[in-house]
């Protein structure tokens, strides 16, 4: 007998060998094997009488060899098989194939599977690669009945058959996958224990986790297709709920236990309230103030503030940072914000001097590109504890840097961030007034998240929303323009300068390649430089030195620049209010949220502003869904419901880094609606005393959570 947690070597089939490869797909128990799911089916059911058949079906055809050879042409060698059923023929044609030469023998009973096709030449009915067994041999009386037999019991016709994705460089193939699970299906204990408690299975009609991993490798011949290939199956709904219930009740957990965590309890009084009145540079929005009173009540409290501030490109989310750090400040702690490149830590550290320096608070900047001495100093004013408010990047979180009494942790962007990483930042509290205590943490991020990611990513975290623009903000015009009308978008950037203001022009690339035809950045801006050779036009990279970076980029915001040719280096926090006009170049080749990003560096004036979306060629279908929103919305969320649609949740944030737990067979995006479901049941669960459900079952399933996902709470363990 096999145990969900045996290592995969030990299946029939498999040993040391392949369980190497199988663990490069993250397949190490036979668990981890019976989650692998076929990602298709195809229904091989009711065999076909050759003269039903018709161009352009998948069929399953059960018919006797009548001859076969191989043929060489100058291309490659091509195997012919002809099949009968009485007068009826099929031909079967398989390319590069000398491998099946002696396979076949004239009245073998043979089960095919696959795409009927007519013959270019001789309109003949024809199978072109197809799936076969050999069912019965030739000459034996009863091989018409024991090929019936055979095809019931077959792994590959006569049924649905699940079509699992090849790895290992196409060694390990979807047959393959069919025999070893199969294998691992047969050989598990007949009663496998289930951890979710007895009254949610009722509820939610859930079968067995056994006959689930039975059923939805081997479907039952009534179960519809269109079910099987949307996971819409009873087997489907029931490992889908599983695997999103242990991750929310993880979450929940998490929650509550941080919630009885000892925090900083920091102090709200008229003193603070004007020094935060006093930074304010205009009056706050509704939803700026509605946040920050969510942020003051979390602070006040005694557990530790852990809260994601969600807010769209320009919203105002650093003024409300500042805000909350000026609680910490005047309850005499430190403040730690971390942002995710050198531009956007150096952009908040110039934002903070013009803001707080005024008042009085003491400000540094540490990243990893300053010298070694000025490094030492400013770790040794953050240790002293006479650096106020610190500004890095992943600087922060190295081993040397020590606070002297941090109690509140900023970390800006935070899906660029491992969390980690986040972790790292926050256990560096150093002494504070409570022994232990944890300081607050406040997540902000500009790339709006769904709220089904945000369910799970942030499950942990208490969600804020600025869903207000500042005043004086002007929407932006966004236009689709094709490259070859780019000579009158020249003219009406050269308009617009005349005017008075300041356009970025955006490519992908640096450089150009041979292999790539994209415009690049640095060819462009000498071309740029010739056609404006009346304006000032500046060119800012990743590759460039960090000096030269910071000096064109004081220039355009000192308006000492008429064009900036850009890369994405300017997609995150670069703020000039001036610069009204973007044309982004090649935009079919920009993410929806890149997109989106970029356009927010612009609209930040008085004035009215433009983005244009150059595209050069032809544009897939799913690059005019991502131009088609930029065109139709400036609503960050509505962008980010389709760029998780487009993208999906691993790429949308960039996997595991993103502290994403790995799902095996739940799909965010699809299973929206169980993931609510799950939540709310993961909730009840833990609502003591809950008559519902026994004790024995709430500890039953926590240890399931604890060790079977163990990998995937590694990564949310940090709020």
């Amino acid at each position: 007998m096999l145990e969900p947690s045996t290592s995969v070597q030990y299946v029939k089939g498999i040993g040391p060998r392949l369980a190497e490869v199988l663990a490069g797909k993250g397949i190490h128990t036979v668990d981890d094997l019976l989650h692998y799911l076929p990602f298709r089916y195809e229904d091989r059911l009711n065999p076909r009488g050759i003269p039903e058949l018709r161009a352009g079906e998948m069929a399953t055809v059960i018919a006797e060899v009548r001859n076969s050879g191989l043929f060489r042409t100058r291309r490659m060698p091509i195997f012919q098989m002809t099949a009968g059923q009485g007068r009826a023929r099929l031909k079967c044609i398989w390319f590069n194939a000398a491998y099946l030469r002696d396979k076949f023998k004239p009245g073998q009973v043979v089960a095919l599977y696959g795409k009927v096709e007519a013959d270019i030449r001789s309109g003949e009915l024809q199978i072109v690669q197809p799936q076969f067994e050999i069912v019965g041999e030739a000459g034996d009386e009863e091989s018409r009945d024991a090929a019936e037999q055979k095809v019931a019991a077959s792994l590959e016709i006569g049924r649905i058959v699940p079509i699992y994705e090849a790895i290992g460089q196409g060694r390990l193939t979807s047959r393959w996958f069919r025999r070893v699970i199969h294998a691992a299906l047969e050989n598990l204990p007949p009663d496998m224990p289930d951890a979710i408690p007895e009254v949610i299975r009722r509820r939610l009609d859930l079968i067995s986790p056994r006959e689930a991993l039975r059923r939805v490798h081997w479907p039952e011949a009534g179960e519809s297709l269109e079910d099987l290939q949307s996971s819409r199956t009873r087997a489907h709904i029931r490992l889908i709920f599983e695997e999103l219930f242990f991750v929310e009740l993880g979450l929940e957990l998490k929650r509550r236990e941080q919630k009885a965590q000892t925090g900083i309890r920091f102090q709200l009084d008229d003193r603070v309230r004007t020094a935060i009145k006093k930074i304010l540079p205009f009056h706050p929005t509704g939803a700026q103030k509605r946040v920050l009173k969510d942020i003051a009540s979390d602070m006040e409290k005694p557990s530790p503030m852990r809260r994601l501030l969600q807010g769209d490109v320009g919203s105002g989310k650093t003024i409300v940072a500042f805000e909350a750090a000026i609680i910490a400040m005047e309850n005499g702690y430190q403040v730690a914000l971390m942002a995710p490149t050198e531009i956007l830590a150096q952009q908040h550290y110039f934002s903070a001097r013009r803001m707080l320096e005024p008042a009085g608070y003491r400000i540094v900047l540490l990243t990893g590109s300053l010298e070694d001495d000025r490094k030492r100093e400013i770790r040794r004013h953050i240790a002293q504890g006479s650096a106020q408010l610190v500004i890095g990047t992943h600087a922060l979180i190295e081993q040397k840097v020590e606070f002297a009494k941090l109690g509140l942790v900023i970390v800006d962007e935070q899906h660029r961030f491992g969390v980690l990483q986040r972790f790292k930042l926050m256990k560096k509290s150093g002494a504070s007034t409570v022994p232990d205590a944890e300081p607050d943490v406040l997540v902000m991020t500009a790339t709006p998240i769904p709220r089904t990611l945000a369910l799970t990513l942030y499950g942990d975290l208490d969600v804020s929303v600025i869903d207000e623009m500042p005043p004086g903000r002007t929407p932006i015009v966004t236009r689709m323009v094709p490259d070859d009308r780019s000579p009158e978008v020249w003219d009406f950037v050269r308009k617009q300068v005349a005017a008075g203001h300041q356009t970025y022009v955006v490519y992908p690339v640096i450089e150009e390649n041979e292999e790539s035809e994209l415009k690049a950045a640095v060819k462009m801006y000498k071309e740029l430089s010739r056609l404006f050779s009346d304006l000032r036009v500046g060119l800012l990279h990743g590759r460039m030195d960090v000096d030269l970076k910071d000096q064109v980029m004081r220039l355009f915001q000192k308006g000492e620049l008429d064009i900036l040719v850009s890369t994405t280096v300017i997609e995150v926090g670069v703020d000039v209010a001036n610069a009204n006009v973007m044309v982004i170049e090649h935009a079919e080749r920009f993410g929806l949220a890149q997109l989106h990003q970029l356009r927010g560096r612009i609209g930040r004036g008085a004035a009215k502003s433009y983005c244009v979306l150059m595209t050069g060629g032809k544009v897939s279908e799913d690059g005019e869904r991502r131009l088609d929103a930029m065109v139709r919305t400036s609503d960050g969320f509505q962008i980010a419901e389709l760029d998780l649609e487009l993208r999906g949740p691993g790429e949308f944030f960039g996997t595991r880094q993103a502290g994403m737990p790995s799902f095996q067979v739940a799909n965010l995006i699809r299973d929206r609606q169980l993931l609510e479901i799950a939540k709310r049941e993961a909730a009840a669960v833990l609502e003591a005393p809950n008559p519902e459900i026994s004790l024995e079952e709430i500890q039953k399933a926590l240890r399931h959570m604890r060790t079977r996902w163990q990998k995937s709470y590694g990564l949310v363990e940090v709020g």
